[in-house]
């Protein structure tokens, strides 16, 4: 019997392809609903392939979601890496304008990542700090390698507990901007760049 058209372009797939094709149809549900009312059937349904398929990628689905949270995690710390020998102020804009542009571009997977922080499960919430904890210490380490800033910025108890609450300030304003983008990218760039600004400085 031959095999359908379906069937020929499931084995084209690498086992990473199918990975990543299941962490994005991950991403989109997570994203609209709660941990809770994501059913494991329908994410093996929107995918085409079995349940045991699935499972044999990620064994339960609290692993499920927590891979697609440190995928997102992972891909947020990838696009907004600092580049070395920039200035403070302009590794703040150029970080922000690739952030927001990943916002955009991957809106459900910024929501699903977030989403993670309201679940009640340990190792999804351990990922998600994980991830929060590996912005944090990539923005301190952009602002401490630029020589310039070295007597402006705030003592390093006070930098680290600035940039925590900045990340906070910056996420609810990007799912607000999601929700209500009545403000342009520059706009909101320009707006959080001022907000981290005004307050690293002495």
């Amino acid at each position: 019997m031959s095999a359908t058209p379906q069937e020929r372009t499931r084995r084209r797939l690498t086992s990473e392809e199918r990975r990543e094709q299941l962490l994005s149809v991950g991403s989109r549900l997570f994203a609209q609903k709660p941990y809770d009312d994501v059913w494991i059937e329908r994410v093996a349904e929107i995918a085409g392939v079995s349940r045991g398929l699935l499972y044999h990628y990620f064994p339960t689905k609290r692993d499920f979601f927590a891979a697609v949270v440190q995928r997102e995690s992972e891909r947020m710390l990838r696009l907004t890496a600092a580049e070395p020998g920039l200035p403070v102020r302009e590794q703040i804009t150029t970080g922000l304008d690739a952030f927001l542009g990943y916002v955009e571009s991957h809106a459900q997977g910024f929501r699903a990542f977030h989403r993670a922080e309201a679940t009640g499960d340990p190792l999804v919430r351990e990922v998600y700090a994980e991830g929060l904890a590996a912005q944090e210490r990539q923005i301190l380490a952009a602002l401490a390698a630029d020589p310039a800033t070295t007597d402006t910025i705030q003592d390093p108890p006070a930098l680290r507990l600035v940039v925590r609450g900045w990340l906070a300030f910056m996420v609810a304003v990007c799912l607000e901007w999601l929700e209500e983008p009545e403000l342009t990218r520059e706009q909101v760039r320009d707006l959080c760049a001022r907000t981290l600004l005004g307050a690293i400085t002495r």
